[in-house]
């Protein structure tokens, strides 16, 4: 939800860090909370922190099969006094010159302050010959060295993965309280445009950026309701429009935001709102609107495959984290040597899709046509050029960011 009146768009071209601030600025979450069991809560944003209500470990215990011993008593041969199993009820501490046989996750006597690897010691009879120079504390899980009681163990914002699920249940939760998801409508425009499935007519094309857009949405954990394909008539698409706002938190359309005489969703959207960005200094992807329909948040990408996924993975998808009520993260992006020669503007930031060979280096598909999307499929990244680049020669490094990491 757009926090205030639109920024003046007028012809002005953002870079990317300007259209970010700008994102920032303007719009905030929208989603409630709601409690969640644990096995529904993954993907989703947490909307409370989750402060520890224990140690962990809970107690001092052995990471490893082994002998528990003081470490003034290493380098000698002891008797051994007992065994200590992982469950059992804690014991004292047997009396100084004593070893204990201990097995992993088993509770380490306070007393004790090494667990000897099984496979270091010797044993005899009722001997166990200890090795020397072991430090305090060697195999020995201290209590609460991996969370706190009291500790924030995972943060509000935090969108929820496998091990966040993993950790939130080792401390005896059974439920989460989460934003509840991002509802998102979603239609395409454009009269050569056909739903799969359908009959191509001449000079037609498939629509293959809603399925897209929808995965895309769909590995963010947002609801989608596919509003199908619109024509190229300024009165449908503001009609649909305005008919999907009130029901959803983003409105996010493909295709239409051009300076096309059939482009008309960017005017639909001046009409019932207001844009706040719609050039950016960005390759592929520059026809980019953003905005609000009435109190709803709305993004036009452009139409071609290749630019439309760019546009989403730079300023869509921070967006929607925004919306959402997650934290917005960085690209995790790596680096890598250039395989590739190629020259640029500055002042604009271009992505490339790569392929990253076995030695590490990264190879540009050499057609950089906005629409092919079968060359993306074939990419494994894409590389980012900034807006100081002007060239790039074989072995300079350069930021790739892999597709597989968002679910592209």
């Amino acid at each position: 939800m757009a926090d205030s009146d639109c920024f003046d768009t007028g012809s002005k071209i953002l870079t990317v860090a300007e259209a970010l601030t700008l994102i920032a600025a303007q719009f905030h979450s929208v989603a409630e909370p709601e409690q969640l069991p644990l096995a529904g809560a993954l993907g989703r944003v947490l909307a409370a922190d989750v402060v520890s209500g224990l140690d962990l470990p809970p107690f001092d215990n052995a990471a490893m099969d082994g002998y528990a011993v003081r470490a003034d008593d290493l380098g000698r041969a002891l008797p051994v006094a007992g065994t200590l199993f992982a469950g059992g009820t804690p014991v004292a501490a047997p009396p100084p010159g004593t070893a204990m046989r201990i097995l992993t996750g088993a509770s380490v006597p306070g007393g004790l302050d090494v667990v000897v690897m099984q496979e270091e010691v010797r044993v005899e009879g009722t001997l166990v010959h200890l090795p020397a120079g072991l430090s305090p504390g060697t195999n020995v899980r201290r209590r609460g060295e991996d969370v706190k009681a009291g500790q924030v163990a995972l943060p509000v914002g935090r969108r929820l993965r496998p091990q966040d699920i993993g950790l939130a249940a080792a401390l005896g939760l059974d439920t989460l309280t989460v934003c509840r998801p991002l509802r998102v409508a979603l239609f395409s425009t454009g009269d050569e445009v056909t739903a799969p499935g359908q009959a191509l007519a001449p000079g037609g094309i498939y629509d293959a950026n809603r399925p897209l857009l929808s995965a895309l949405l769909l590995h963010l954990g947002c609801t989608v309701t596919d509003l199908g394909i619109l024509a190229d008539d300024e009165d449908v698409i503001r009609a649909a429009l305005a008919g999907a706002a009130p029901g959803h938190d983003l409105i996010l359309t493909s295709g239409g935001v051009s300076a096309g005489e059939a482009d008309h969703v960017k005017a639909a959207v001046m009409t019932l709102g207001g844009l706040d960005l719609w050039k950016l200094a960005l390759k592929p992807g520059k026809p980019l609107a953003l905005g609000h329909v009435g109190r709803t948040a709305f993004a036009g990408l452009p139409g071609n495959p290749v630019a439309m996924l760019v546009s989403f993975l730079v300023l869509v998808r921070p967006l929607i984290d925004l919306l959402s009520g997650a934290v917005p993260t960085p690209i995790p992006f790596l680096t890598a040597p250039a395989g590739f020669a190629h020259a640029k503007k500055a002042g604009r930031r271009e992505y490339l899709r790569v392929t990253i060979g076995p030695d590490g280096v990264a190879h540009a598909d050499p057609a950089e046509g906005a629409a092919m999307l079968a060359r993306l499929t074939r990419a494994d990244a894409l590389a980012e050029l900034g807006e100081e680049v002007t060239a790039v020669k074989p072995g300079d490094p350069v930021r790739v960011l892999p597709l597989g990491m968002l679910g592209a």
